[in-house]
């Protein structure tokens, strides 16, 4: 494997995750909101063509270090466009990719994007 597939997606092994990921496929917006009363809700939003996207996935993946204490949702807006603008309707989130967004009773509470996205950021939550 050469260098230049490590960086844009090549065939390199996959290493186990922290993040106990739930997909983001079929679960109502509203369903989320009401699950973010009983704890908060981390939603993922990440393009899979993206090589920005995609290395801010790895970084939190390494940096996660929480387990059950937040539900935390993966959603490919590539395959899910409508659930991806749903999202930024809903929560009144201005789209952006990658994006890390935390659903707490009902609202967004915090959301970043690119580099901004840090796995620590997210503990103030876990609490």
């Amino acid at each position: 494997m050469g260098f230049l597939d490590k960086i844009f997606g090549g065939q390199e092994e996959a290493v186990p995750s922290k993040v106990n990921w739930k997909r983001l496929e079929t679960t109502t917006l509203d369903a989320i909101a009401e699950q973010s009363f009983e704890k908060p809700v981390v939603i993922f939003k990440h393009s899979t063509r993206c090589s920005i996207s995609r290395m801010a996935l790895k970084q939190f993946e390494r940096e996660y270090a929480l387990d059950d204490e937040l539900d935390v949702y993966f959603l490919d807006l590539l395959e899910h466009r409508p659930l991806s603008n749903g999202i930024a309707e809903r929560f009144g989130v201005q789209h952006e990719s990658p994006q890390l967004i935390v659903i707490k009773d009902g609202k967004a509470v915090y959301n970043a994007s690119h580099s901004a996205i840090q796995a620590d950021d997210l503990k103030r939550w876990a609490e």
